[in-house]
């Protein structure tokens, strides 16, 4: 299994293009996956200076409706003439950051689910995509209040509710080493995606985590706190960068040492 990171916030090859995103390339199984698009075709350029060919891409995901993993899509399916993009049936174009009575669009590009209907395919709970390769939903309970006290909220009418993330959800591929899960930003929580994602596969062990953990406004105290769990919950190798953060990353380093490694644009890593 190897991955490349096609968009992060960061990166340490001039040549590549960094966006506040990410996507991700994935071979796995004779198949090749994209994860995310990020917020723009940045992605396409980044593949094409990496010699990836996009238009090979077999499976598209989508991890969450938020413009900067999904607003790439439409250069996708534009470059790409074959593969779905799988997404969770509760995705729409409804999604704000709300302070107050205020709400700023923070979604997909909007008529962008309904030019593409067909190369969607929206899915409801545990999906095998490909042999070995699953979509996972969230299954924490009273995941609105994360929502609330995070800000984010979707738009119901005239009105709004707080975010319950169940636009969101897990890639999942089981590997010789065990179970290799990626969540782009983790609303939910990274402490609780890994609890999910065993829960499910009662008889796999988790060895890695990839994604972004959302942990950039919090202070030390809760990044700290997340750092003990992650620690005792004791997956073996943990990717992250986009919306992390440069402070927390440092505090989760300081805790989880060679166990965790950031991510940037061009990084590859195979398990």
């Amino acid at each position: 299994m190897k991955l490349i990171i096609l968009v992060d916030n960061n990166t340490k090859d001039v040549s590549l293009l960094p966006e506040w995103g990410l996507c991700i390339y994935i071979e796995y199984n004779g198949n090749k996956f994209l994860l995310d698009a990020g917020q723009s075709d940045r992605f396409l350029k980044n593949a094409a200076t990496l010699g990836i060919d996009i238009a090979d891409i077999d499976y598209s995901i989508l991890s969450h409706a938020h413009y900067d993993h999904g607003n790439g899509l439409s250069s996708f399916f534009e470059a790409n003439s074959k593969a779905k993009c799988f997404m969770r049936k509760a995705v729409k174009e409804n999604c704000y950051h709300k302070y107050w009575i205020f709400g700023k669009y923070i979604g997909l590009k909007k008529g962008m689910l309904s030019k593409y209907a067909d190369r969607i395919q929206y899915v409801c709970g545990d999906v095998e995509i490909s042999e070995g390769v699953y979509l996972i939903p969230h299954k924490t309970s009273g995941l609105d209040k994360v929502g609330k006290d995070a800000h984010f909220a979707v738009k119901c009418g005239c009105g709004y509710r707080p975010d319950d993330f169940s636009h969101e959800q897990s890639l999942v591929f089981k590997t010789d080493k065990g179970l290799v899960v990626l969540n782009s930003c983790s609303h939910a929580g990274a402490d609780n995606i890994i609890n999910e994602v065993q829960s499910t596969f009662l008889d796999d062990k988790i060895y890695a985590l990839i994604g972004g953990f959302h942990l950039f406004m919090l202070p030390d105290k809760k990044v700290e706190s997340l750092a003990a769990k992650l620690k005792a919950l004791d997956v073996q190798k943990i990717y992250t960068g986009h919306c992390t953060g440069e402070r927390p990353f440092n505090i989760l380093k300081n805790a989880l040492g060679d166990r965790i490694e950031q991510i940037y644009t061009g990084l590859s890593v195979e398990f």
